[in-house]
């Protein structure tokens, strides 16, 4: 198992999917970086030498903020903007979309699943 920047890489996919599966490296940052260390996309994890993975992994902790890192950053921007009071950060605090979307319809994925309205014992009249 190819371990780059904190995490097990699976082997039976090819490097340029592979590479994917690191929080922040999305397909054309991994073509990008394969490109710049000279590995072919074609080229299966598990058929990846020592010396391509170090390249790798050095070209990924240099130049990127992935995993860990990465998290924190988002998390602190969505923490300010909270604190701040601002609208998008209202918006992340109440758990709805924050860049405009309606949200009468749709919006589901941030909101979460419908809230049905439960109706309660009817009285009975005596």
């Amino acid at each position: 198992m190819a371990r780059i920047a904190g995490v097990n890489v699976p082997l039976n996919k090819r490097a340029e999917i592979g590479l994917t599966y690191i929080y922040g490296v999305g397909e054309s940052k991994a073509r990008l970086l394969l490109h710049e260390t000279g590995i072919s996309p074609d080229t299966y994890v598990r058929d990846l030498t020592d010396d391509e993975v170090i390249r790798l992994r050095e070209a990924i902790d240099g130049d990127l903020t992935v995993e860990g890192d990465l998290r924190r950053e988002r998390s602190q921007n969505v923490k300010r903007l909270q604190e701040i009071g601002s609208y998008r950060g209202l918006r992340h605090r109440r758990g709805l979309p924050s860049n405009g979307q309606r949200t009468k319809t749709n919006a589901r994925t941030r909101k979460g699943p419908r809230k049905m309205s439960v109706a309660g014992k009817k009285k009975v009249k005596k």
